[in-house]
């Protein structure tokens, strides 16, 4: 069966009892598809993925010994937990809610085969068939994250809403939308319209690490209308993921301040800019020094894009960045300074936890909850807000003690742009290597917890930053096959890292790569890249040894 992420439980045999069960249920084109009350989504979704696949019309309403499948809710199940039956009366899928469900299914697309993934019948007569068993199962963590950097370089409609199929095939239901960078803004806000109108697009961009010598001398952007953005949230929710917006505050936001350049520190940058005082989008990598002023005027502009953003995406979390934000200029700026001689702080950092806590209290008031990156607890953590530990594990173990909901996400161990092998050939090869095997033995809570600690980590997310990866088969590259791994390890209850039998995982992965073909990813082989995956001659950025355990 080789099911990726492995479940809870498995009995071969026909209903629940024991033995080797060699009976099987049969999917003809006289067999239905019956959807109970509260899985009518999920069972257009599965007549429809099944439909184009296998060329069966899998017409409503079977019952029992139809040889036909059969969704319905089970309020004794938890929300995201399902059972499976395969029996002679059929596949039954039972789950605590739809999203439950709609688990089960991706369970039974995988079990009819790799060439359940395909798009059109391949033409040629084939047996669709389940064989008798029982899975019984439920994930770890109830964050199961994705998140996807269209910033740095922009990813059609097309790719995302490719990227949501490929998330719910791994049983991944957050998407960490990362819309707004240094390098472009990617949503319309119709209230701002040179966001979009300057903003998503930039002269050139730097080719390989900002090291590189590298340019690509033509324009690069792009960004998703509103009407864009609720159709990914919509296709998103039929497949029971949640889309989590980012707009980066205060750093990160040089594509602003060049639409509006009010934003910005402006008596700082104008006396920095040689025959102006205004920025354009930032056309290389790294951390940019131009940052948010902490002004009225820039609070009332960022509420307004955060209203707008409310609107479109109804998720419990907005995320707001907060990371990387240098404060040589708030140093510099007599507006900054006096901004914190008025509220009283002490220094720089508090000011940004001032800023960080003004969101804070404005999304709590319209019932929403911020997270941001663990920068945010520098100079105290927003009350109510939560965090997405990088730069290790400290920020977490640091919030999760203080009460504060955690995602754990360290970039020493689960950042997908980091190179997957020390290999010459490994194109543009940035960070500490992680293999496979390194991201399936991540474990995303620490020791250091205590259970009540614990119970604060509500999961985990893989991040795939984009700075290298100019397209979609870029982003496969880095994804895949590590994405998997990932997703065993945010599903699955597995053993202690050392002990997690990572020689069956790889035997399981044969038949994964086999689903991974058919859905037309670009995954990395496990034998290195392909010559047409490699990038000789473009610059990256090592790091040589393990990563450090912080």
């Amino acid at each position: 069966m080789d099911l990726i992420p492995a479940p809870r439980s498995v009995v071969t045999g026909p209903g629940s009892g024991p033995g080797p069960g060699s009976g099987e249920v049969r999917l003809t084109a006289h067999s239905r598809l019956r959807a109970g009350p509260g899985t009518e989504g999920v069972g257009h979704w599965l007549r429809t993925a099944l439909g184009q696949a296998t060329g069966l019309p899998l017409h409503e309403g079977c019952e029992p010994g139809d040889d036909g499948i059969r969704l319905r809710l089970d309020p004794d199940l938890g929300p995201e937990e399902y059972r499976l039956v395969s029996d002679p009366d059929g596949v039954l899928i039972e789950g605590g809610s739809a999203a439950g469900v709609f688990w089960g299914a991706q369970t039974l697309r995988q079990l009819l085969g790799p060439d359940a993934y395909r798009r059109a019948p391949l033409g040629r007569d084939r047996a669709w068939t389940v064989p008798h068993l029982t899975i019984e199962d439920a994930p770890r963590f109830r964050w199961r994250g994705l998140m996807l950097d269209v910033a740095r370089h922009f990813m059609p409609k097309e790719g995302v809403l490719r990227y949501l199929d490929l998330m719910a095939a791994h049983k991944l239901n957050v998407f960490h939308f990362h819309l707004t960078d240094d390098q472009g803004w990617r949503i319309e806000i119709e209230r701002h319209p040179r966001l979009t109108e300057i903003g998503s697009w930039r002269a050139r961009t730097k080719t390989g690490h900002r090291a590189s010598p590298l340019w690509e001398e033509k324009p690069h952007g792009g960004y998703y209308t509103r009407d864009d953005i609720r159709e990914i949230v919509a296709y998103a929710a039929e497949r029971h993921i949640t889309v989590v917006p980012e707009i980066d505050v205060p750093g990160h936001s040089q594509a602003a301040i060049a639409a509006y350049p009010e934003l910005g520190n402006t008596d700082v940058i104008a006396a920095s800019i040689e025959g102006g005082n205004s920025l354009s989008v930032w056309d290389t990598w790294g951390i940019n020094p131009n940052v948010l002023a902490p002004t009225d005027n820039t609070l009332r502009f960022y509420e307004g894009v955060f209203e707008e953003v409310l609107e479109l995406f109804p998720s419990e979390f907005v995320h707001i960045g907060g990371d990387e934000c240098p404060k040589e200029q708030w140093r510099s700026s007599e507006t900054a300074q006096a901004r914190i001689r008025e509220l009283g702080l002490a220094d720089e950092d508090e000011l940004q936890s001032w800023f960080v806590g003004h969101f804070d209290a404005w999304l709590s008031a319209r019932g929403r909850r911020l997270i941001g990156w663990d920068e945010i607890l520098e100079g105290g953590l927003a009350k109510g807000a939560a965090v997405s530990s990088w730069r290790g594990y400290a920020g977490g173990i640091a919030a999760a003690r203080a009460g504060h909901d955690v995602v754990m996400c360290p970039e020493q161990q689960v950042y997908l742009d980091h190179r997957q092998d020390p290999g010459p050939d490994e194109p543009v090869p940035i960070g500490w290597v992680r293999t496979l095997e390194d991201v399936y033995r991540f474990e995303p809570v620490p020791p250091e917890l205590t259970p009540e600690e614990a119970r604060h980590v509500l999961g985990t997310q893989a991040n795939l930053w984009t700075e290298v990866m100019e397209d979609h088969a870029r982003v496969d590259y880095q994804a895949f096959p590590r994405l998997a791994a990932f997703a065993e390890v945010a599903w699955s209850a597995l053993p202690a890292p050392a002990e997690r039998d990572f020689t069956a995982f790889e035997q399981r992965m044969t038949t994964h790569y086999r689903r991974l073909d058919a859905l037309g990813v670009a995954y990395r082989p496990p034998t290195g890249p392909l010559p047409w995956q490699r990038r000789p001659g473009v610059l990256g950025r090592p790091i040589d040894g393990p990563p450090p355990h912080r």
